[in-house]
């Protein structure tokens, strides 16, 4: 071993010095400057150099005290009486103070930038109580914060805390862009893991009043969701009360696994069987997509639960729906939590039931029994039975939504229906297509390029009721989209020309696409990472919405129809509302708005889908208008 020398041991001694932080570093420029101006004090004082006999040590250990700080105090102090070797003395203490300041600005300097640097980090603690958490970071984030906006801008206070494993700075940036003003809600980011235990803890989980858990852009997303989910519900510090966790799963296998570690706290959207759902529904029922983005999303009619008046309890549920003028009712949810959609009309309301209803606000969901009833019956059309004729689904494209897709739409179908999936070989190997288990429907796979003209006018010449164009899942986004808008135009130029007559439901991945698809004009666009996230945003606010959208979303359950409105009323007369709502009614069913055709292209009027109307409107029914209705069955 090589013999260490003094040099060597000076420079070890200086480094551990550097390593403590600049507070220490501060006090050792400060006890260095001190034992110099001591020096040159008693050197000064001990040899005579003084300006004259009155120079005493101390005073002389202040002057060179000033000296450091100020070169002029020398000057300002002795004029022209002072010494050679006094001046020498002094200079040397300027040096070493100028020296001295340097460093010590330089390692304020460094402490300050190293602090700003730590807050750039978002490592610091949140202290927000009753706030949303959101853990991870996706596309998806930015539209649930501008869902939380509206969702809270009638609150005095409001906060959302998102933990992410991406720069603070980066993260609030991208949020200020993307969703602009957040109104009275406060929006605090921070850098970290959402599966450690700290960092969760430095988000205010304990504190907080929903979690809301996106899946990371992985080949296995499901893992890092079911170990966020985890280290909540098992962390070393869990508060005692129950969380309210929503989380997102891709993969149905692995919902079991998450409910066994989510303990009943965590309510989780298997977000592929979603969208499988709302498009096979959507594609049967142009203008369904618009109703669901319309209750979906906070700007408009939510679903709420309220309590109803003395006066209801023990009377039959049909008479809870003409008198609540300004909120639609549509179901019932027990005191056990169990919830019944468009439950038999005659079933009556018990003690601490609550009401599930459609209204602009919570605090609007008010019921007004002494409004007379406006309904006209002379307007009133009898139910009719309808056949149903099996049909024809043509599916564009392919995706690992689409065997989710082909089963939920053979539950909807007539028996006797087909359907043809015409996709590139490589979409077709990325999911196996269902060869056995369809109840209703044939179907038939045929490797094809949907973006080809060609192609396509060949499977339109077959005749189809239906058509469903998926993007591919493997090619990249806003490549998959670009091939979704060439099929998409290229299907609109062959109606236009052949005169075929076939409803469209296009699925798109990004938003922003949107809008260059509607020139298209497709009957629906099905954005599925939007929907997923209004409806988690929806469920982080209200914990009793995912038993309603479960029942909402179930083939077994009631669902929403777009139905003629010729089959409920009579058409080209002024009636109100009450009057549709009556008709519904008397068919077990819950009439929760209408669909002005003749508006089906106008964007700014949401596709002429209205929601909620009030009771006492006045409305004039076109022969192809739609009333939408919550009903069991089609």
């Amino acid at each position: 071993m090589a013999r260490l020398t003094r040099r060597d041991r000076l420079q070890y001694r200086l480094d551990e010095l550097m390593s403590r932080g600049p507070g220490v570093l501060v006090l050792g420029l400060f006890m260095a400057t001190f034992l110099v101006i001591l020096v040159i004090a008693s050197v000064v004082t001990l040899l005579g150099w003084g300006a004259d006999s009155s120079f005493e040590f101390v005073d002389v250990i202040w002057r060179a005290f000033l000296t450091t700080l100020d070169p002029g105090t020398v000057a300002n102090f002795l004029g022209g009486s002072a010494t050679p070797p006094f001046m020498l003395a002094m200079l040397v203490t300027t040096l070493f103070g100028i020296f001295v300041t340097s460093i010590l600005i330089g390692i304020l300097v460094t402490a300050v930038q190293g602090r700003l640097e730590e807050l750039r980090k978002g490592r610091s603690t949140v202290l927000e109580t009753g706030h949303t958490v959101i853990l991870g970071w996706s596309p998806q984030i930015l539209t649930i914060l501008a869902e939380l906006v509206v969702a809270n801008a009638n609150r005095r206070r409001s906060s959302v805390v998102v933990l992410a494993p991406r720069d603070k700075v980066e993260m609030e940036d991208e949020i200020h862009a993307q969703v602009g003003g957040t109104g009275r809600m406060k929006i605090v980011c921070r850098t970290g893991s959402p599966i450690d235990m700290q960092d969760l803890a430095r988000a205010g989980i304990e504190t907080a009043k929903s979690v809301i858990i996106l899946p990371p852009d992985a080949d296995d997303p499901d893992t890092d969701v079911i170990k966020t989910v985890l280290a909540i519900t098992n962390g070393p510090n869990r508060r005692t009360s129950p969380y309210h966790i929503v989380a997102e799963l891709r993969d149905r296998d692995n919902l079991a696994v998450a409910e066994l570690v989510g303990r009943g706290e965590a309510q989780l959207v298997l977000v592929e069987d979603l969208i499988a759902r709302i498009i096979a529904q959507t594609c049967r029922q142009s203008g369904l997509s618009v109703v669901y983005q319309e209750l979906l999303d906070f700007a408009g009619d939510e679903i709420y639960d309220a309590q109803p008046p003395a006066e209801l309890v023990g009377r039959p549920f049909r008479e809870c729906l003409l008198a609540y003028q300004d909120s639609t009712v549509i179901g019932l949810m027990r005191p056990d939590g169990v919830v019944q959609l468009n439950p038999p009309m005659e079933v009556p309301i018990e003690p601490g039931d609550r009401l599930l209803a459609i209204s602009a606000d919570d605090d609007t969901v008010v019921a007004r029994p002494a409004v007379i009833d406006s309904a006209d019956e002379a307007l009133i059309v009898g139910p009719e039975s309808r056949e149903r004729a099996p049909e024809a689904t043509l599916v564009l494209g392919w995706n690992r939504r689409g065997p989710a897709i082909v089963t939920e739409l053979d539950a909807y179908v007539p028996p006797g229906s087909r359907m043809v999936v015409a996709a590139t070989p490589a979409d077709l190997a990325s999911a196996p297509i269902p060869a056995a288990g369809l109840v209703n429907a044939t179907h038939e796979a045929r490797p094809a390029d949907p973006t080809k003209r060609k192609v396509l006018a060949e499977l339109c010449a077959e005749g189809f009721d239906h058509v469903i164009v998926l993007c591919s899942d493997v090619v990249e986004p806003q490549r998959a989209d670009a091939r979704t808008l060439v099929a998409l135009v290229n299907l609109r130029d062959i109606v236009a020309e052949t005169g075929y007559r076939f409803s469209i439901t296009s699925e798109m991945l990004d938003l922003r696409n949107r809008a260059l698809a509607e020139v298209t004009r497709a009957d629906d666009f099905i954005v599925s990472d939007r929907l997923a996230s209004l409806l988690v945003s929806q469920m982080s606010e209200n914990r009793h919405l995912k038993a309603v959208f479960d029942d909402l979303f179930d083939t077994s359950g009631s669902e929403i129809y777009l139905r003629p409105a010729s089959e409920y009323v009579a058409v080209g007369v002024p009636m109100t509302f009450t009057t549709v709502l009556r008709s519904s009614i008397r068919r077990g069913e819950i009439a929760i708005g209408y669909r002005d055709t003749a508006a089906a292209g106008d964007a700014a009027r949401a596709h002429g889908v209205v929601i909620n109307p009030p009771k006492a409107r006045s409305i004039t029914f076109a022969a192809d208008d739609k009333v939408i209705v919550l009903a069991r069955g089609d």
